[in-house]
């Protein structure tokens, strides 16, 4: 990621008042890409990886403030074994290369998920990432890892009543503000706009609550084909939507006056 600047290349093509603040991805069709071209889906992957790197830089570049990148689920973990091994071995490397650039950047990494799972180098350098940007506030990676919504979920209700228990959380029903503490998006605003690539139109299990109130918007591309005009045809989209959060379309647009 070259030292992120005000470009007018990188204009998003909307008023930047319409700019969401946090973008999710479901980034698919990594695999349909490499078959497509008679390659491995590894190699898919790896091209993958590198747009992950361009789309980071063109969304903060667009003013997005908050990207997430749905980069492995708990689901995963029933691929063939080799796969999933090479697809450690790229997390591997991009925390290796990519760091640099983040701190660099003033780019605070976040990372959600289940992380016990991850091998116990991977973990430590996954680790060891966010501690090295924990003080950078400006812009947000989010990377989800061996992350499903539904454990984060279990999880996150766990951790509650265990403070009910201890007496460190109140007893009764909880607010939304008290339970969203213990999930793992703690401290990260909910996504204004969710992308997913490759024509699939579903969640998979990616943000559920968090999404409650985000904008969906579903991209043909595949994920390694995925450019910065998409980014901006998304834009322009979220941008063209009234977003009511349960109000009327009027007790909106009188809100704006």
């Amino acid at each position: 990621m070259p030292e992120i600047s005000e470009r007018k290349d990188f204009d998003p093509g909307i008023p930047a008042e319409r700019v969401p603040a946090h973008v999710a991805f479901i980034m698919d069709g990594n695999g349909r890409w490499a078959q497509a071209r008679g390659l491995s889906r590894l190699e898919g992957h790896a091209r993958g990886v590198r747009t992950v790197i361009e789309t980071a830089e063109t969304a903060f570049r667009f003013g997005i403030r908050t990207i997430t990148l749905y980069a492995f689920s708990t689901e995963n973990r029933d691929r063939p074994p080799e796969e999933v091994a090479a697809l450690m071995n790229l997390l591997r490397t991009f925390i290796g290369e990519y760091l640099p650039e983040l701190v660099k950047n003033e780019v605070r990494l976040r990372v959600i998920g289940d992380l016990s799972w991850l091998p116990g180098d991977i973990g430590e350098a996954v680790r060891g990432a966010v501690a090295r940007t924990e003080n950078f506030g400006e812009r947000t990676l989010v990377v989800a890892l061996n992350y499903s919504s539904r454990d984060e979920t279990l999880r996150a209700a766990a951790a509650y009543a265990d403070d009910v228990r201890r007496g460190n959380a109140p007893a009764g029903k909880p607010d939304w503000a008290t339970f969203a503490r213990y999930l793992d998006t703690a401290g990260i605003p909910d996504p204004d706009l969710l992308i997913r690539t490759s024509g699939e139109q579903r969640l998979s299990n990616f943000l559920l609550l968090q999404s409650a109130y985000a904008e969906l918007y579903f991209c043909d591309a595949l994920w390694p084909d995925f450019s910065a005009d998409d980014l901006r045809r998304a834009l322009a989209v979220y941008a063209s939507r009234e977003r009511r959060f349960g109000k009327t379309g009027e007790q909106v647009r009188e809100e704006r006056k």
